[in-house]
């Protein structure tokens, strides 16, 4: 198995999963190396460096791809994909489906994703910032995927792998929210509130939002940029 985790609070669930399963201590080790943002967990698994990852919606497209119905998806709000009111526009090289997306909203500013995008929401107030999933939701009325389990090899155990995490519930640890308190420098309190945003089931709803994301992209080149 070689895994890759993006390394952000809205999967923390996920990496608590994987901590407490019966892996042998050699593959856990390997997936906290190969945890990375999702663009470049992209390319990891684009050129073939790890056989599965939650990569990013856009890039699930790819027919060399296996999917499985888990990933990283908004029925609302989200509130860490932003952009940024009344501000350049600036991509965030951090993600692709977030950057597509803004375009395809036609909302212009700086995209910022991820833990950072969590922290400015809630250090500076909602009212600096376009939630991108939230947008999405009132035009679609449709929840936003903004990531999705990708695989090309060892099917049997990642299908089994999501199968299990998708029935259990998971209980974050106290001593692992506080760790990623102090590193992530958002505290354990807005962690669990942030986690409310957060689905990883893609069923019905979610695939015909994914659908319809991927066919306006397309329209669009697959260019995120503004010009």
């Amino acid at each position: 198995m070689n895994f890759g985790k993006i390394d952000y609070l809205n999967l923390l669930p996920f990496h608590v999963f994987l901590k407490q399963s019966p892996l042998q201590s050699y593959v856990k080790m390997g997936i906290e190396h190969k945890k990375d943002v999702p663009s470049r967990l992209n390319y990891a698994l684009l050129r073939g460096k790890i056989d599965a990852a939650i990569i990013s919606s856009i890039e699930s497209r790819r027919k060399k791809y296996k999917k499985l119905d888990l990933g990283i998806v908004a029925k609302k709000d989200v509130k860490s994909v932003l952009v940024r009111k009344n501000s350049t526009p600036k991509t965030d090289k951090a993600s692709a489906s977030s950057n597509m997306l803004a375009k395809i909203l036609n909302i212009k500013g700086e995209v910022i994703i991820g833990d950072n995008a969590l922290k400015a929401y809630i250090n500076e107030g909602d009212e600096k910032f376009y939630d991108l999933a939230k947008e999405w939701q009132k035009r679609q009325n449709l929840p936003f995927v903004f990531a999705r389990f990708c695989y090309t090899k060892n099917g049997d155990f990642y299908k089994k792998m999501a199968k299990i995490f998708s029935k259990k519930r998971i209980k974050i640890p106290t001593y692992i929210l506080q760790n990623y308190a102090k590193t992530r420098q958002i505290s354990a309190q807005n962690i669990k509130w942030y986690l409310n945003y957060i689905s990883y089931k893609i069923g019905k709803k979610e695939k015909i939002a994914l659908s319809i994301f991927l066919k306006k992209a397309r329209e669009l080149k697959f260019n995120p940029n503004f010009k």
